[in-house]
């Protein structure tokens, strides 16, 4: 059984879509963050970062999410989420699968403390270029890799709904049309279903 340590309102809820648009069975082990469970030494032990998601699959603990989304990609090929890896679009999958965490983030990170960072120094360069590079990722869609939707777009869509929500990245339509994609699939629907009644529960 696959297990996901998670909490709803965490980088976790990216994990929980990928369990879904896999459609094998898995179980939560809720983390309430407030409470610190994520610093308690029992926790520690699967990962002494002290944060989540965690994925535990048997005696398998993989963490940090890009990581997490290509073991399951990888070992459940049937869903038809990670192309093979002698498959020609195999590096453009993984390129963006580790761009948002690389370059995504940082460089949003960037405009929202209002930071400057050299990109002499920054291995993201600037905000413009990584924000410019995705959008001529994203504009001939529907997905990153064309007509297939893979774990890169649950990596990609899941971080770019969570900047887009909180004003962070720019508004670009490539990116809120490509955020609306994502948010109509069924496994999107499902996932934030259940975490809305975890919340409420």
């Amino acid at each position: 059984m696959l297990t996901l340590y998670h909490n709803p309102q965490s980088r976790s809820t990216t994990v929980h879509l990928m369990l879904h648009e896999l459609g094998e069975p898995f179980e939560i082990v809720p983390i309430d963050l407030k409470a610190g469970e994520h610093k308690l030494p029992e926790f520690l032990k699967i990962n002494p970062m002290g944060k989540i998601p965690v994925l535990r699959d048997g005696d398998v603990i993989v963490t940090e999410t890009p990581a997490i989304l290509v073991y399951l990609a990888d070992k459940y090929p049937k869903a038809g989420l990670a192309p093979a890896i002698d498959a020609p679009d195999r590096g453009t999958f993984l390129r963006w699968m580790f761009f948002y965490g690389s370059c995504v983030e940082p460089a949003s990170i960037d405009i929202a403390v209002k930071r400057e960072t050299p990109p002499t120094f920054a291995g993201w360069g600037t905000p413009e270029n990584v924000f410019d590079t995705l959008s001529a990722g994203l504009k001939p869609g529907p997905w990153l890799l064309g007509a297939r939707f893979s774990a890169a777009d649950v990596m990609v869509g899941s971080g770019l709904a969570y900047m887009l929500g909180f004003g962070v990245l720019p508004p670009r339509p490539e990116f809120v049309d490509y955020v609306a994609r994502l948010e109509a699939r069924p496994a999107r629907i499902a996932a934030k279903a259940a975490d809305a009644a975890r919340l409420a529960g």
